[in-house]
């Protein structure tokens, strides 16, 4: 069986009519209330996959950003390399990746994810880096600091805010491409968004899960500034 020929199977039971009456509305809490359970499936599956990508990608493209910070030649190479994984197609990626770990396996769409969130994330952690003060790290040579411990105490620290500002984008994106997993039936709210097309242009479970995806976005970008606030209370001094 193909990756293409495969589809996964609604996640609602109920039916509705292909039109536009009031028989197929964009909400219906009724759809809701009956497939409560599926819909909660749906959302920590999309949410536990988020979380893995992000944190994945993170301790991916952090050391990927520091070596590309500490050896110059190296930094063009390392971008030019994330961007090109970031412009192959998700539907191509998910078929090159079916032979080596399976056609509907959760692991195939992690590393895709992972892969897609490299760019931002290196690209947004070298920019803190190189933003850091140059008489900062001056100073912090002259205290004593070697290069391991100048960049755990001193460039790090001041890297955070363009650190987060990736990791941000990053887990909104993620949130978004997720989505794209429901090819293989691993998309989370993804798979109602697709289940919905297949069930007769059902638009309450397409609306459903739009509204969900979009929704997990936002609570995630707002808990990671909060976070970030916390973190950095010197950049948000400085803001102000």
């Amino acid at each position: 069986m193909s990756l293409l020929s495969w589809g996964p199977a609604s996640l609602t039971p109920v039916a509705a009519p292909a039109d536009d009456g009031p028989g197929n509305p964009w909400f219906s809490w009724r759809y809701v209330t009956e497939n409560a359970d599926a819909i909660g499936t749906a959302l920590r599956f999309h949410a536990g996959l988020t979380a893995q990508t992000v944190l994945i990608a993170l301790l991916v493209a952090v050391p990927l950003a520091v070596v590309a910070y500490w050896i110059r030649p190296l930094t063009a190479p390392i971008l030019a390399l994330s961007g090109i994984l970031y412009t192959i197609p998700s539907l191509a990626l998910l078929s090159l990746l079916a032979p080596l770990v399976g056609t509907t396996s959760t692991t195939s769409v992690l590393i895709a994810l992972v892969l897609y969130a490299l760019l931002v994330l290196v690209r947004n952690s070298l920019a803190g880096l190189t933003q850091v003060p140059a008489e900062v790290i001056e100073a912090a040579t002259g205290m004593g600091y070697g290069r391991f411990g100048r960049l755990w105490r001193v460039e790090l620290p001041l890297a955070l805010p363009g650190i987060l500002t990736g990791l941000r984008l990053a887990t909104v994106s993620t949130v978004a491409l997720v989505t794209v997993g429901s090819l293989i039936g691993q998309g989370g709210l993804g798979d109602l968004i697709l289940g919905g097309f297949r069930n007769n242009f059902y638009k309450a479970e397409i609306m459903t899960g739009t509204v969900l995806c979009v929704g997990l976005a936002l609570v995630l970008d707002l808990a990671l500034s909060g976070v970030g606030r916390l973190l950095t209370p010197w950049a948000r001094g400085r803001a102000a």
